[in-house]
């Protein structure tokens, strides 16, 4: 019996390549085509990749270099920019050409990739009301003629759909961070027709099948520059800012992940803007020595209660990247960024991107999908 032949993806809104390295770590996927415009995102891609992902995906130019490639599966964490409020009966017309899906669309109608995969915030589907999840899947379904998994119609041949069965989070992967996200797998019904219905699950993947740490504990660095203890200044802020939210009776503020009685410790999402993503991550780690400490770049001495943020490492490895993603043959670690990386960067490329746990249950999926469909 001859093996398949791995199936040849594209990745677009690459990031720093965290879709793209989830599906390859499975074995069945080769990436051929990837389109990314942040310039520091470009530099990390390369320098895991040893490719510039420069590519501008709403531009012509690469429109026509994606419609001379082959490949299967198409990739997209594409952002979730805000969409117009135009009908549902207009589609995706001349006011919305800015908007991102619209561009990636118009790369599968050209194409018609055999699957699709698309991740978002989970703010996706609730965003205006969820006429933009909705507008997104009647164009994935009615105008695309894609299978979406968790889609099906009603008697009367209404598109209808759960929306809680397209969130998945990265807690329930093996990873201790609370990261709610928004997955699409589609694949193409005019190639397949009726075989989707009995080759593909009603449901994606809404677990993992290992347990990368079991507890944030695990992957937290000991003795990390005193430069990542707050301020005692900064400190005192965050503290009164969260006595005003509480006393309004918000529960916005500062969280501290690592308390003691708290059981299992998870971190909470951490985010491309880094600043909220890094105070509702605080730890209290002590370190001795750093209390009151004065240090170049803090306008006050170092708090006393030994709490500090999390370093671009440990969000590294909340997202897989760094002890996961990128272990070779003999067990060493390839990750790294080109040097010279601020660490400002780092945080907001580790928070854009995705947990690359979760992306390889999904590859998984799609190739065992893809499989069920090509036999049948």
């Amino acid at each position: 019996m001859s093996k398949r032949p791995r199936y040849k993806t594209i990745d677009l809104c690459a990031g720093i390549g965290g879709i793209r390295r989830g599906f390859e770590m499975t074995g069945r996927y080769v990436n051929v085509l990837s389109a990314e415009i942040d310039k520091y995102a470009c530099q990390t891609y390369e320098r895991l990749f040893g490719v510039n992902p420069f590519n501008d995906l709403t531009s012509e130019d690469f429109k026509k270099k994606v419609a001379s490639v082959e490949y299967d599966v198409l990739l997209a964490g594409f952002p979730c920019q805000t969409f117009s409020r135009v009908g549902l009966q207009k589609g995706f017309n001349d006011e919305e050409k800015g908007q991102i899906f619209f561009h990636i669309s118009e790369i599968i109608r050209s194409n018609r990739p055999k699957a699709i995969f698309l991740e978002n915030v989970d703010r996706l589907i609730t965003h205006d009301e969820g006429k933009t999840f909705e507008k997104i899947i009647d164009v994935l379904v009615n105008d695309l003629d894609y299978h979406v998994v968790g889609v099906d119609r009603d008697d009367n041949g209404q598109i209808r759909y759960d929306k809680d069965s397209f969130i998945r989070n990265s807690r329930f992967f093996g990873m201790p961070q609370n990261r709610p996200r928004t997955y699409i797998v589609c694949f193409d019904k005019k190639r397949y027709d009726d075989k989707v219905k009995k080759a593909v699950p009603v449901a994606t993947p809404d677990k993992g099948s290992m347990m990368v740490y079991e507890n944030l504990d695990e992957l937290l660095s000991h003795d990390v520059d005193d430069k990542y203890y707050l301020s005692s200044g900064y400190w005192n802020t965050l503290k009164e800012h969260r006595k005003r939210q509480e006393k309004k009776g918000y529960g916005y503020g500062y969280r501290i992940v690592n308390m003691p009685d708290d059981g299992v410790h998870i971190a909470n999402t951490i985010l491309a803007t880094g600043g909220s993503g890094k105070e509702r991550n605080l730890l209290i780690d002590y370190k001795d020595g750093v209390s009151g400490k004065s240090i170049v770049g803090k306008k006050t001495p170092l708090n006393d209660e030994y709490v500090r943020v999390m370093t671009p490492t440990e969000w590294g490895k909340l997202q897989g990247f760094i002890n996961y993603g990128f272990i070779d043959k003999d067990g060493k670690d390839q990750f790294e960024f080109p040097e010279g990386m601020s660490d400002a960067q780092k945080y907001k490329q580790f928070g854009n991107s995705v947990t690359i746990p979760v992306i390889k249950e999904f590859a998984v999926f799609i190739d065992r999908c893809l499989k069920k469909l090509e036999e049948s």
